[in-house]
């Protein structure tokens, strides 16, 4: 998707939709803030895309850290809900990988998942803060993470989880698989598969927390 400048494009995602602006001058240069960022993130991403398995998990592990660290400001430090942002985050970017434009610079795209799910957060508690339209940069210039979080990855909150459990997150979150396709592949009710992947995600947050102690 081509958008100008100041201008705010649209993305789909799990139905819903999340609105994001474009960093970039008429040329298509990133903001030289996020610029080492930008080439960085988005070469793992088109690798990603190409099907390099190794590049994907690289880049949701980069992608953790300023995720963290921006929702973190977002909420402050310590607020219980920011762990649950980053893997929602997380399975978000995955599972939407698809809809990305190569010809387009990834750190925008990035940024309008993370504010999609701030804003979603302060719906679902009722609250009427802000996540007010703002440069990638204020996601992506600022590393204040710790090195921990830099080297915790998808796949490893994964193995903390039941063979069956990770299946289900894996078949609906980043395989892109429906409830009713994953319910009839398990032979599990719809209900039932939506409650494991619940827990699942919730185990996953509990886990991450435990490992920041």
């Amino acid at each position: 998707m081509g958008f100008g400048v100041g201008t705010v494009g649209a993305a789909s995602l799990n139905g819903l939709e999340f609105r994001f602006a474009r960093v970039d001058g008429g040329s298509g240069a990133v903001n030289s803030s996020v610029s080492g960022v930008e080439a960085r993130l988005k070469t793992l991403m088109l690798r990603g895309l190409d099907g390099e398995r190794a590049a994907q998990a690289e880049l949701l592990s980069n992608l953790s850290r300023y995720l963290r660290a921006y929702f973190a400001r977002r909420l402050g430090h310590g607020a219980s809900d920011i762990e649950d942002l980053v893997q929602e985050a997380l399975l978000a970017v995955h599972l939407k990988r698809a809809s990305y434009d190569r010809s387009q610079p990834f750190t925008p795209w990035a940024y309008g998942v993370a504010r999609y799910k701030l804003l979603d957060h302060f719906r679902r508690i009722g609250s009427r803060a802000e996540a007010p339209l703002e440069d990638a940069g204020v996601l992506f210039a600022a590393d204040d993470a710790a090195p921990r979080e830099a080297r915790r990855d998808l796949g490893r909150l994964l193995e903390g989880l039941s063979e069956r459990q990770r299946e289900l997150v894996r078949d609906v979150k980043l395989t892109g698989l429906s409830i009713e396709e994953v319910s009839r592949k398990n032979g599990m009710s719809a209900s039932a598969v939506k409650v494991s992947i619940h827990r699942g995600i919730q185990a996953m947050a509990r886990r991450a927390r435990d490992e920041d102690r």
